[in-house]
């Protein structure tokens, strides 16, 4: 069968044969086992119902089988025999070409290049998923495949519960993941109802179908690193910044140092993923021995090398012994996936790879002590070098949260307060998303290179033609992006689909989107897929990252999501989502997103002005409200722009007063 043929099938009516286990894959590990013998009987039934009944004693032991061994009922056995990749849009069988625009963007969420472990359809984040089992992806993609431009296709966590009638300017996809009642969103009720089949964990941009690979987050660390040796005012060259996590995210950190220009070392214990990103030229060099780590990070130091340095092991050694060595770390921040801190997205120290993995699944309360442990020490080591002027922040992966539990001394004097800051409240916050900036980004449908380098090319006259009536305030921010889009192409940074990112303003998105729309009605390059990360301006509700920096008492509110989706619905996304969890973990975070077809008509045109403008100014119109200086200049410079928008601004109460009291 030809490639259209196997996504025209759907779920087959012959069954293919199974699959065997590839152990060359990175796998997702083991989940625990946490459903009674009633449940696991419930979690078969639902599994079934996707297969005639003709099948269902043939794939019963085989689910049984997977939900024993693995904790899931992936369907391996359905997983298809094309490659995966991001062909171009008119590689797809679609009536509609918003639906081939979104069938490309799942698989590129599902690329061996791109995902954390692509059998078990988990894109980044350990437990970030496109979909729950392969039954969901074929028949997804078969829906998507027969829909017109007027059925709106709607998704339940993974399941596709199927193409309903809508209209033209509808979006042509719903996305909604975890999202559940509020009392059962603790980490416990995420593996009994993920395990059920009843719902699953979408992280920000994998369930949602505009994940990039790393190079998501390449640009937004290297923005966070240099204005982090900014507040400190030091230049990167010849400094040390350490950090951990080399996996879907985490994985942009050493690049992201090398573009900035200091010495990164990010500590790593999954030997696999250590050698794709090697492999892939995302770090310079892999050492495993501690005494040689130290003598290289010394002679980095000495000739002011800009270089990074993955250390096969636990971040916990690395901050213990540089400190035992003296060694002076400038910035400090970790990147492991601790919004998932009991089913791999932390591993204790003292135990190997393997031997983690093992107690994870067979004795998680002991894992999770040992976990507690780290945390402990973590927070021990990383205290000693700040005492000696480290500068350390969280990275939004919920690590000062979780060493805060594990009762580490993170806390500050007040014992309310964290003693270390959020990377949004010291630098994303006052100095990007509350001027309305954020990742912005894009994907060219046609798959070509050439078309990429155009884009690039349209996108950097634009931002200089903008930044030249900027006012001062965001000169700073217009500067960084327009050398970031310059190197992009030097930085080699696509992996997976050609796609690009850059942080841009209101402005920026809309005068990009048009001008590439323009070019397309122009016939210099093909069809567009414009989109943006979660972690933005507006899209996300979440206290200790994104919404960190908002001191009115509202961060733990998530009405500012829950409007931006549904304010993108209707103004011409071509798709929306929203996601219970996503970055600092489940039932921590409300995560709204998009994504959007340019493809050179006036009607695109409409609908991207629409669209933008909301998407960023519904977040900077909640950051003015809760009195962020930098937010209210913003939302005044964007109301006299923009004649039709009307926001409510704060009356700014004197100090003296209040503490006359």
């Amino acid at each position: 069968m030809t490639f259209k043929d196997q996504i025209l099938e759907g779920i087959p009516n012959q069954l293919p044969q199974p699959k065997p286990f590839d152990a060359n894959i990175n796998h997702a590990p083991k989940r625990k086992s946490i459903l009674s013998k009633a449940e696991e009987t419930l979690a078969l039934k639902n599994a079934l119902r996707y297969f005639d009944k003709k099948h269902h004693a043939a794939l019963l032991p085989e689910f049984k089988n997977e939900l024993d061994a693995y904790g899931r009922i992936y369907m391996y056995r359905l997983r298809p025999d094309y490659k995966m990749y991001a062909r171009p849009i008119n590689d797809y069988p679609a009536q509609s070409k918003q639906a081939a625009a979104i069938m490309l963007m799942i698989q590129n969420n599902l690329d061996y290049d791109v995902a954390q472990h692509p059998h078990e359809l988990i894109t980044y984040g350990g437990n970030g998923a496109v979909f729950s089992n392969w039954a969901q992806y074929r028949l997804t993609m078969k829906y998507l495949a027969e829909m017109n431009d007027e059925q709106t296709l709607t998704m339940y966590s993974g399941h596709p519960m199927g193409l309903f009638p809508s209209h033209k300017e509808a979006p042509r996809v719903v996305v909604t993941n975890g999202m559940m009642i509020p009392n059962y969103s603790k980490p416990d009720d995420w593996e009994k109802f993920n395990a059920l089949g009843v719902t699953q964990y979408g992280q920000m941009t994998a369930g949602s179908y505009m994940y990039i690979g790393p190079q998501g987050i390449v640009h937004g660390t290297t923005i966070t690193v240099l204005n982090g040796f900014r507040k400190i005012k030091k230049e990167p060259k010849g400094n040390l910044f350490v950090t951990s996590g080399l996996g879907g995210m985490s994985g942009a950190q050493p690049k992201a140092g090398n573009i900035a220009g200091c010495i990164t070392i990010c500590a790593e214990v999954n030997p696999k993923i250590t050698q794709v990103r090697l492999d892939q030229g995302w770090i310079d060099e892999k050492i495993t021995d501690l005494n040689q780590l130290v003598d290289r990070v010394i002679k980095a130091k000495a000739e002011k090398e800009t270089i990074s340095i993955a250390y096969l092991g636990n971040i916990v050694d690395v901050w213990e012994t540089f400190d035992k060595a003296n060694i002076y770390i400038d910035l400090g921040s970790d990147q492991t996936s601790l919004h998932n801190p009991w089913a791999g997205g932390y591993y204790p120290a003292d135990l190997s790879f393997k031997e983690a993995n093992v107690m994870m699944a067979d004795n998680p309360e002991l894992f999770k002590e040992k976990v507690q442990e780290t945390l402990r020490r973590h927070t021990a080591a990383i205290n000693k070098h700040t005492a000696k002027g480290t500068y350390f922040f969280d990275y939004g992966n919920a690590f000062l949260l979780e060493a805060s539990r594990a009762g580490a001394d993170i806390m500050a004097e007040n014992g309310i307060d964290f003693r270390y800051p959020s990377y949004v409240q010291d630098i994303m916050g006052p100095m990007c998303f509350d001027y309305g900036f954020g990742p912005f980004r894009w994907v060219c449908a046609s798959g070509k290179p050439e078309d990429l380098a155009k884009t690039d090319a349209i996108a950097c006259q634009v931002l200089e033609d903008i930044k030249k009536q900027s006012p001062p305030e965001i000169q700073q921010q217009m500067a960084d992006n327009i050398q970031w889009i310059k190197g992009a192409q030097d930085n080699k940074l696509v992996v997976g689909s050609q796609a690009r990112i850059l942080y841009a303003d209101a402005e920026g998105r809309m005068k990009i989107a048009e001008a590439f729309n323009q070019a397309i009605k122009n016939g210099e390059i093909d069809t567009v897929i414009l989109g943006r990360d979660h972690h933005d301006v507006s899209g996300t509700d979440s206290p200790y990252r994104e919404t960190s920096n908002i001191y009115d008492g509202s961060r733990f509110t998530a009405d500012m999501a829950i409007q931006n989706v549904i304010g993108d619905s209707f103004r011409g996304a071509t798709w929306v989502s929203i996601h219970n969890g996503g970055g600092v973990g489940w039932g921590e975070v409300v995560n709204g997103g998009f994504g959007m077809v340019l493809d050179g008509s006036k009607e695109a045109s409409k609908r991207l002005k629409q669209m933008l403008f909301w998407d960023v100014n519904n977040g900077i119109s909640r950051r003015s409200w809760a009195r962020n200086d930098e937010a209210i200049f913003a939302i005044k410079r964007a109301m006299v722009i923009e004649p039709n928008l009307r926001v409510t601004l704060p009356n700014l109460v004197d100090e003296d007063l209040l503490n006359s009291l």
